[in-house]
């Protein structure tokens, strides 16, 4: 018993303090998940507390200005601050808004968002909480609850802006899904389990990021995530400079800073699950050979690893933010329906070609696959055809989407523009010349 204890236990000093007043059992199932839920959900709020502010330093950056800098040293506590200042604003509800509905959609938007993180393999051991064979149904099916709160805090508000923000965020997030979710296939046909802490073991047994492999996918995902997270350049459901503020227009005070909460961590959930899908999970090359692979100062460098490999995805949400201007509705539902989903279709049906490759090319004068007990493990020619094929389906997808698009409208408009006649103003006559106008001309 204590043998199984030791496998999933805290620093020793922690250990030992839990059994002089729980028996070992009781620390397992009860006390050390109540201790790792606790540690999660306070690191999480710590972040969202201070993305705002890594934000505005990123951006200020970028555009050559200061950021946040008067409140504590270079700025420090102006999260602290905006946090004090939205807890001692008036909570307001508007009169003919659905008292239940528009007081308890803020909650079930970071409700969603925080039970995803119950089955995220941060580090090995003690670094999960809890590992479930169906951990990756588990959160999609879990952070598509976020969907409606956003719809039923639009709708409660009795708000035309409010309404109209909850609908395109529906919209969005119902077409952004799909394809989030086809782009998953790809790395589970290698890593042949739903458990996320068995696609970072495929990963560590196989020495490879599933990356290498699922290039496309990772792309995929990535656009899907941003787009899934209201962000820019994909951040309709808000869009201030159209419909003031979106789906909590009418909200104010603290309930107005939970849907940011929710938005901040499920940045968290979208980069985590790529992290772990893709780029290795905790798993680093050599981790292992200088920890020893076991013990705390394993878990706690494999911890380090997931962190930083988070922190580089994080950084590209804001990178984006900055850098793109924000999609018009339908060029957002193009690139959806048009563009990412035939592409995550397409790659799952080139993985398949990739699988059956591997394995038909697997004979005595060219072992390609080492074991298939853990996920496709496979030998250096393996990996190396594997890798081929990965990167040769993003020409293959890149013609694909070409030839299926052909007869779409471009996004930047150029036949449109061409079009538009100036005429003489002062005239009063029409900005744009109507063709009467023009012949006349």
């Amino acid at each position: 018993m204590m043998s199984n204890f030791a496998l999933f236990a805290p620093p020793n000093f922690l250990d030992e303090l839990l059994l002089r007043f729980f028996s070992a059992e009781t620390v397992n199932y009860v006390v050390w998940p109540f201790i790792q839920i606790g540690a999660v959900v306070t690191l999480v709020a710590v972040w969202a507390l201070y993305a705002s502010y890594l934000e505005r330093k990123i951006s200020a950056f970028m555009q050559a200005r200061l950021g946040p800098m008067r409140v504590g040293k270079w700025g420090l506590l102006q999260p602290i601050a905006d946090a004090v200042k939205l807890l001692t604003k008036e909570d307001l509800v508007p009169e003919k808004a659905d008292p239940y509905i528009f007081r308890y959609a803020p909650y079930i938007s970071v409700a969603a968002t925080f039970i995803t993180f119950s089955v995220v393999p941060f580090a090995p051991d003690w670094g999960v909480i809890t590992d479930v064979n169906i951990g990756l149904l588990l959160i999609l099916a879990i952070s598509s609850v976020g969907v409606l709160a956003l719809i039923l805090a639009g709708w409660s508000s009795n708000s035309k802006y409010a309404l109209l923000g909850g609908l395109r965020s529906s919209a969005q997030m119902v077409s952004y899904e799909v394809s989030m979710g086809l782009s998953l296939i790809g790395a589970l046909m290698f890593a042949r389990t739903l458990s996320l802490s068995g696609i970072t073991q495929a990963q560590a047994s196989d020495s490879i990021w599933f990356i290498l492999y699922q290039p496309l996918a990772f792309g995929i995902f990535l656009v899907s995530g941003i787009a899934e997270n209201n962000r820019a350049p994909f951040d309709l459901p808000e869009a201030e400079s159209e419909l003031v503020a979106g789906f909590h227009t009418e909200y104010s005070g603290m309930r107005w800073s939970l849907f940011f909460m929710a938005e901040y961590a499920a940045m968290v959930v979208v980069s985590a699950v790529a992290v772990t899908l893709f780029l290795g999970g905790w798993y680093l090359p050599g981790l292992a050979r200088l920890t020893g692979g076991s013990g705390n100062l394993h878990v706690l460098l494999s911890l380090v690893v997931f962190v930083l490999k988070m922190a580089v995805l994080l950084y590209v949400y804001f990178w984006l933010r900055w850098t793109f201007p924000r999609y018009r509705y339908d060029q957002l539902m193009d690139l959806g329906w048009k563009w990412l989903i035939p592409a995550s279709i397409l790659n799952i049906v080139w993985t398949g070609v990739t699988v059956f490759a591997v394995q038909a090319l697997d004979r005595p004068g060219m072992k390609t696959v080492e074991s298939l007990s853990g996920g496709l493990n496979l030998t250096a020619t393996g990996k190396g055809i594997a890798v081929a094929f990965g990167w040769a389906g993003l020409l293959l997808a890149a013609v694909f989407l070409a030839y299926l698009n052909r007869g779409s409208r471009d996004f930047n408009l150029k036949k449109q523009r061409r079009q538009i006649k100036l005429v003489d103003v002062p005239k009063g006559r029409p900005a744009v010349a109507t063709p009467a106008a023009a012949n006349e001309g």
